[in-house]
């Protein structure tokens, strides 16, 4: 199916560095490289086009690490603690550790996202951001694996999704590629998800400055068209102390990205932006990011704080 250039497919970059943001944690010290996995695949003489071969994988994967700053390999190399992984189905971020976790990729199509997205099992977040009063614009500052940006825009939202590593954004990029090309979540999505490279903290301070110069300015409004209805936050945290070793995709995302020490931060910053409230995820029986929300939302794993804005309460 041929996409033309305005399908939310297409990710809007912003300004960012190509190597991985600091962070406090020492999991943030993870190497990384570009590999290209052309195992099976014919050579392009073999092929007689380039289309599918081992050869524009390679090609592939060397535009990938231009963009990245990163090293281009040619082969797994155990030297580097994570492999960019490009390969004929999908880009994935694999451990070369032995006996470390399986590849992570973002899958929109399939997987436990694909099942839950077909029985509309997401309620406690549709709550959360206040579905009953219509559908809000959302800011996800932390969009990660992006599923729970996904799942506001497949249902409706206008969502903006922010995620500063570029390793990271690159998984989010080719995911949301290989979903548009299914024409059920075309036709559902549209052009609800769009996708940016930067820091939340300076995104947010823009809208604030925003904010605050519309509300100067003769016959000024308080929020211009860009403030979210809602802001979004979904922070890595370090994991309890005495519990079970973290699920698959958690122990490599903290590998690459370590923890967010600084998600009080944007939790300031994001309070004076929002138009409605911000909705903090975090697990069920973790302190909150900050004190006294508004209301919750809780299942057995997961819980919703959210925090509405003082000068227009709502009711959940």
């Amino acid at each position: 199916m041929k996409r033309k250039a305005t399908h939310a497919q297409r990710a809007h970059r912003a300004d960012a560095p190509t190597a991985e943001p600091t962070r406090d944690a020492p999991a943030a010290r993870a190497t990384a490289a570009v590999y290209a996995d052309c195992a099976g695949l014919p050579t392009r003489c073999e092929l007689g086009d380039a289309a599918g071969s081992g050869e524009a994988l390679q090609r592939h994967a060397a535009q990938l690490a231009a963009q990245l700053g990163l090293p281009l390999v040619p082969a797994a190399d155990p030297a580097y603690d994570l492999l960019l992984t490009v390969t004929a189905e999908r880009l994935e971020l694999r451990s070369t550790q032995r006996g470390g976790p399986s590849p992570l990729y973002v899958d929109f199509v399939g997987g436990p996202l694909g099942y839950a997205r077909r029985l509309n099992r997401f309620g406690l977040l549709f709550q959360a951001v206040g579905f009953r009063t219509g559908r809000p614009t959302v800011l996800d500052a932390t969009a990660g694996l992006g599923r729970d940006a996904f799942r506001l825009a497949y249902h409706g939202c206008q969502v903006t999704a922010l995620e500063r590593s570029p390793i990271l954004f690159a998984l989010l990029q080719d995911g949301l590629d290989r979903a548009a090309r299914v024409p059920e979540i075309q036709e559902h999505l549209g052009d609800r998800l769009r996708l940016l490279l930067g820091d939340a903290r300076s995104f947010l301070q823009q809208l604030a400055a925003q904010k605050t110069c519309a509300a100067a300015a003769p016959g000024g409004v308080s929020s211009p068209p860009d403030v979210p209805d809602v802001v979004y936050l979904d922070p890595m945290f370090p994991p309890p102390k005495k519990s079970a070793l973290p699920k698959v995709e958690m122990r490599i995302l903290r590998q690459l990205v370590g923890d967010d020490p600084d998600a009080g931060e944007l939790f300031d910053l994001a309070r004076p932006v929002a138009r409605r409230r911000v909705v903090v995820k975090r697990h069920r029986l973790a302190e909150p990011l900050s004190p006294h929300p508004t209301h919750s939302h809780s299942d057995k794993t997961t819980r919703y704080d959210v925090y509405v804005r003082p000068l227009r309460r709502e009711h959940a």
